[in-house]
């Protein structure tokens, strides 16, 4: 499990094997082709070069080594994350829209406003 974090540098979720898992590892969304959706098929944004992206292009969060985005934070020493719920089999997600570029800064929406 490959820590995600804010833009404060705190560990706010972990990502497996294109599953989006939230901080207590429950899986909340999951990836195909960049394209972040929920399992209730709705597009959250984007994973590219390390960063999750809101559907207007900012940083919501980011991974280690992440690039081509706003400046980082020193991450924060992850917490040794919880044993991973077993996702549900993701659904057909719908085409998403094509992305717009990827800014420079974070966007205003939190991690959680991002997931849920």
């Amino acid at each position: 499990m490959e820590p995600v974090f804010d833009r404060n540098g705190l560990t706010v979720g972990w990502l497996r094997n294109d599953v989006v898992f939230d901080k207590n590892s429950n899986p909340c969304a999951f990836i195909r082709n960049k394209a972040i959706f929920t399992y209730q098929g709705r597009y959250l944004g984007t994973l590219n070069k390390g960063f999750f992206r809101d559907q207007s292009g900012a940083a919501v969060a980011f991974m280690r080594k992440a690039t081509g985005g706003p400046v980082l934070p020193v991450p924060a020493v992850p917490p040794v994350p919880a044993v991973p719920a077993v996702p549900p089999i993701p659904p057909i997600p719908p085409i998403p829209p094509v992305p717009p570029v990827p800014s420079l800064g974070w966007s205003s929406i939190s991690w959680d406003e991002f997931v849920n």
